[in-house]
């Protein structure tokens, strides 16, 4: 099967975790991570759960599962170890018109969740289409020692830059020869080995653009 990939923003939705355990742990932390506000459905929770429970941070409904309870949210992530309640999830999901996801079920989700290789605010996702979920954590792993922190200080750096040279009222065309220019430049070895002026250097050679730039 092919997926169309796509990013959400899930910032203030309600995200909803079926299932107490590790995996449903792990789940409610990246949904987390995201902005989302999640809520975990399920009789017990591990111990982390049970601090976010505790801390504010996630919603906690301390019952079985019932569709009901999923009523108002945009996704459903079904983690548990029964069958028969995942097939639920997966049918109440489709029928209400949630986005489903079944852990290490292909064919009752809606959506599968890639490997994140993130630094800051730039994520690469990787995707087997869930053919193989191993190779996709190797492929994760390689890339994370391929973009390490400095790409995450240059994305900083490129945003505050973008405002700076938008507001300057120049073509499209003109601002993005001066965005490629600095992105092909060796900005990234003066990044990596902290030499601040020469970054500061680049930047106001190439766009004429003064900017503060560190860690």
């Amino acid at each position: 099967m092919k997926y169309y990939p796509v990013y959400l923003d899930i910032t203030n939705k309600r995200c909803i975790v079926v299932g107490g355990g590790d995996v449903a742990e792990r789940k409610a932390e990246r949904l987390l991570s995201f902005g989302a506000r999640v809520t975990v459905i399920g009789k017990t929770l591990t111990p982390l759960l049970e601090t976010m429970k505790r801390d504010g941070r996630i919603e906690h409904i301390n019952a079985d599962y019932d569709g009901a309870f999923i009523s108002d949210a945009i996704m459903v992530i079904g983690a548990t170890n029964r069958e028969d309640i995942n097939a639920q999830i997966s049918r109440d999901g489709k029928h209400k018109g949630i986005l489903v996801n079944i852990v290490d079920d292909p064919g009752r989700c809606d959506f599968i969740l890639p490997s994140i290789m993130q630094q800051g605010d730039l994520s690469i996702a990787i995707s087997t289409g869930g053919k193989s979920p191993a190779l996709a954590k190797k492929l994760r792993e390689d890339l994370e020692t391929l973009y390490g922190p400095e790409y995450r200080v240059l994305l900083d750096v490129l945003g505050n830059l973008r405002e700076k040279i938008v507001a300057r009222g120049h073509s499209s065309d003109k601002n993005k020869q001066l965005f490629e220019a600095v992105v092909y430049s060796d900005i990234l070895k003066h990044i990596k080995n902290k030499n601040w002026n020469h970054v500061k250097k680049i930047i106001y050679d190439i766009t004429g653009v003064e900017i503060e730039v560190n860690e």
